[in-house]
């Protein structure tokens, strides 16, 4: 069971978001302010926290940057009622995962924690398991039973990134910046390539599918999400 902390100064929020998490059996703990907040964080395990920015004593901003100063990658997910985009782009730049603004929808705030405790999960454990399909980070290896495929550095480190993202349409360029970095000399035409021969290599395998999206780039779908539309 995960545990999410939350931290607002508004007891009001506090009550609300924990009511909506423990419907869905998430454990909650609360938080006044930052400082609070990282009291408990030394005494609690924690998988992800909502944060709001004004807080008394210690904000959202500072309590983000010092998270991140001391090397803690934990899931924040920042939510408040200051919506301008310097608001926004100061709350990525201190370190946040994703943000919303006040009043939430709270069918989009479950959807995006479920999304970033994911996320967290691939980092930490360096592997993706779609269906009987595992990627391995650390052995740049595809497994499925007893069948290992190692594959060539650039060509996993593409897949890697598709499919930690299933559905997410991702442009040439972005794939180009991201794999061989902004710097290359290479064209984004290499990553057509790689995008071949990925699909060559896996294409009766049965957990996914690399599909062109016309005009944007490329996306990892799984194979059960294809066959139930």
């Amino acid at each position: 069971m995960f545990h999410i902390l939350v931290a607002d100064d508004d007891k009001n929020t506090r009550r609300l978001f924990k009511a909506v998490l423990e419907r869905e059996n998430y454990t909650v703990f609360t938080a006044e302010n930052g400082k609070s907040a990282m009291d408990i964080l030394d005494q609690e395990h924690i998988d992800l926290v909502i944060l709001d920015i004004m807080m008394p004593g210690m904000d959202g901003y500072t309590f983000t940057k010092t998270l991140r100063e001391a090397q803690n990658n934990l899931p924040i997910l920042m939510v408040s009622a200051k919506q301008l985009p310097q608001d926004k782009k100061r709350g990525f730049l201190v370190g946040t995962d994703d943000y919303m603004t006040k009043p939430i929808d709270e069918e989009e705030m479950l959807l995006r924690i479920k999304a970033l405790l994911r996320r967290a999960r691939i980092v930490s454990e360096r592997r993706i398991t779609i269906g009987d399909t595992v990627l391995d980070y650390d052995t740049f290896t595809v497994s499925r039973g007893t069948e290992i495929m190692e594959l060539p550095q650039k060509e996993f480190l593409l897949l890697y990134k598709l499919l930690s993202y299933p559905g997410r349409i991702f442009t040439r360029i972005q794939l180009m910046d991201e794999i061989w970095g902004s710097d290359s000399d290479t064209g984004w035409e290499t990553v057509t390539v790689h995008i071949g021969r990925l699909r060559k290599r896996f294409e009766d395998w049965n957990a996914f599918e690399i599909i062109s999206v016309r005009g944007l780039g490329y996306k990892a779908v799984k194979k059960d999400r294809l066959t139930s539309r």
